[in-house]
């Protein structure tokens, strides 16, 4: 979200102090602490597994893209330079005996 300021609302303000009803105990804290249990490895090793797959598939779209990328401007150069026949063919290779 971006702030904006109105219309005769200076740029820079004195900075505000905070108020009491700020909560310095700990308590508030102990909701984010590990609980004394066993940890759940199957789980872990699941998600593990899951965000090693999804990293691996944006490299591989990535690497997809980018080459599409490249094909995709060495066509334009070709066509934009004048020449024609600027696809290209495929041959299957010619086998000698």
């Amino acid at each position: 979200m971006v702030p904006f300021r109105g219309r005769g609302v200076p740029r820079w303000r004195w900075p505000v102090r905070p108020t009491g009803n700020v909560d310095h105990s700990e308590e508030p804290l102990a909701k984010f602490e590990r609980s004394e249990g066993p940890e759940d490895y199957r789980h872990r090793m699941l998600m593990n597994g899951l965000a090693f797959g999804a990293t691996t598939l944006l490299i591989v779209i990535g690497v997809w893209l980018a080459n599409t990328i490249m094909e995709m401007r060495v066509d334009q150069d070709c066509y934009l330079s004048g020449r024609r026949n600027c696809a290209p063919i495929n041959t299957p290779p010619v086998e000698r005996y």
